[in-house]
């Protein structure tokens, strides 16, 4: 059984999790978007609360609120970046658009592992199977466990809303055909955890969230 915990950092309350085996203390940090030396500390912290061991570091996607922290997790424990191939453009150019949002100080740093729907993170005796779901850009994707029946999914889809597609890489109806054809495929009971909100599950998105019509 894996455990998922979940920070929200910097100025575009983001959240950062991470996803651990509590019996042999292996775990994946997905998105780091800690920024502040508060926010690394407090991260880092739990970490080693836990008796953690970082084994996996994932982006979802490449927008910047996703990834401030990428190179501090790197730097901390020696572990590689892991991306979708076709996010890594908006990881290059993320420097330039790092002060359009607030963001100060981000150090860039390159990815080491591409990722492809279909593939398997081993976390312990537990494992995340990626999907691809373009649409918020063009390398998105979702880390779905079976066995404990929860998606996490960057920012495709909300609590009754669903990602921008203005941004860079955006395309609204490649989102929602995502959407339909990917998480909505997922059971009824599968809880979602966001890169920005609260939790929800592919059920109530199903019947009450309005921007998911085809």
């Amino acid at each position: 059984m894996l455990t998922v915990k979940r920070f929200t950092f910097n100025p575009l309350a983001e959240h950062t999790y991470v996803v651990y085996d509590p019996l042999d203390r292996r775990c994946a940090v997905i998105d780091p978007g800690c920024l502040e030396p508060h926010e690394q500390k407090r991260l880092s912290d739990f970490i080693q609360n836990e008796q953690l061991q970082v084994e996996h570091l994932i982006n979802t996607h490449c927008h910047i609120d996703h990834i401030v922290g990428n190179a501090y997790i790197k730097r901390t424990y020696s572990v590689k970046l892991a991306i979708h191939p076709a996010d890594l453009s908006l990881l290059s150019i993320a420097a330039d658009h790092a002060p359009r949002y607030g963001i100060h100080g981000y150090e860039p740093t390159q990815a080491d592992i591409f990722l492809t729907a279909g593939d398997i993170i081993q976390i312990g005796n537990n494992q995340l199977k990626v999907l691809h779901v373009p649409g918020h850009s063009p390398g998105h994707i979702a880390l779905y466990s079976e066995k404990d029946q929860f998606c996490l999914v960057g920012d495709v889809l909300f609590k009754n809303f669903i990602g921008r597609t203005d941004l860079p890489g955006g395309d609204y109806v490649t989102l929602i055909q995502t959407i339909h054809e990917q998480l909505f495929a997922l059971q009824d009971e599968v809880i979602v955890y966001s890169g920005h909100g609260p939790n929800t599950t592919i059920g109530t998105e199903k019947t009450n969230n309005p921007f998911v019509h085809l």
